[in-house]
């Protein structure tokens, strides 16, 4: 069984992704319900502290409360005493037969935490893939031009060029989105049809009227894109080296133009950003892990065309799920 928790951790995937040996998740429960030191076996279970998990524990000891014996005692049982904080604490703990989905945010960001059992990740690899992938980078490899791909995840999209064969997909992971000003249930990814990634700074670059109604990311893109320049490499090793939380360029409602806009950007950038910041560039796939600080950790910044999309579709299907919605198996 597998469990996550999408937090402040330092991995540069934003999240802390742990085997265990139980089958079930009424099992793990039920092996952790009589533990002295709940916070403790927590901790050493998990990797970690999981923010607001504890309270189940303690009240089992507090109340005498006898372990659950089935999915819906646990259910009932984590309904009434698992701490959760939000508005909609009644729908912020869902447990199926296989998977158990928790919400809660720990008064800085939001978080979530998932235990997940085999079965579970074997019936369902378009949505679990990148919630369980626990090594960075992804994958680069990619196919060929013939390569198809297709999924029924809600995407927002930005027309740069006229309709042709490629298509890529822009998925950023931040703590404060501009957008919503939130880090969970965030808007869902871009996606630019008839645009490869190799040829994506290009189209980037423009002095358009329109561009002032693109999406934040799309305008900070931009923003980050030198006049003249045709890859998206250098384009994010300036993402890299942007401080954590400085007021950007991008979030203005009105756009100068590109050459502007980019110069502001570039007096922004410090040279001698942390070194923990991970950049990968292929072809047609592109992965930022920006360092923020050891507080927040990193943030993400991942793109890719449908070529690669093709090659890892489980990945890709699951990862604009990821920038939709907290809960992998919401629509």
């Amino acid at each position: 069984m597998y469990f996550v928790c999408r937090w402040r951790e330092g991995s540069p995937l934003g999240k802390r992704v742990i085997t265990l040996p139980d089958a079930t998740v009424l099992d793990w429960f039920r092996r952790g319900w009589e533990h002295d030191d709940p916070t403790g076996w927590i901790d050493s279970e998990l990797g970690g502290d999981v923010y607001g998990l504890e309270s189940i524990f303690e009240a089992a000891g507090e109340r005498n409360l006898p372990p659950p014996e089935s999915v819906n005692e646990l259910r009932q049982l984590l309904t009434e005493y698992l701490w959760v904080e939000g508005d909609d604490r009644g729908d912020f703990i869902r447990l199926g037969e296989r998977a158990l989905r928790v919400r809660t945010d720990d008064d800085e960001v939001d978080l979530a935490y998932y235990f997940i059992d085999d079965d579970a990740a074997v019936a369902s690899p378009d949505r679990l893939a990148f919630l369980l992938h626990d090594t960075w980078p992804l994958p680069a490899s990619a196919g060929g031009s013939e390569a198809v791909f297709r999924h029924r995840v809600p995407v927002r999209t930005v027309r740069l060029a006229s309709p042709g064969t490629d298509c890529t997909f822009s998925v950023r992971l931040c703590w404060q989105s501009p957008d919503l000003y939130r880090n969970l249930d965030l808007n869902g990814a871009i996606q630019f049809p008839g645009v490869g990634l190799p040829d994506l700074a290009t189209h980037l670059a423009v002095d358009d009227l329109g561009s002032h109604r693109w999406p934040h990311d799309v305008r900070l893109l931009r923003a980050l894109v030198a006049p003249g320049e045709h890859d998206m490499g250098r384009a994010l090793e300036r993402y890299a080296q942007l401080p954590g939380y400085a007021p950007s360029p991008a979030s203005r409602d009105r756009m100068p133009t590109h050459e502007a806009v980019h110069r502001e950007m570039v007096g922004m950038l410090q040279a001698d950003r942390p070194t923990e910041s991970l950049i990968r560039l292929d072809t047609h796939f592109a992965q930022v892990a920006r360092h923020i600080d050891d507080f927040f950790g990193f943030d993400q910044w991942i793109l890719f065309d449908d070529r690669w999309a093709a090659t890892h579709p489980d990945l890709a299907r699951s990862l604009l799920r990821y920038a939709a919605h907290w809960d992998p198996y919401e629509r």
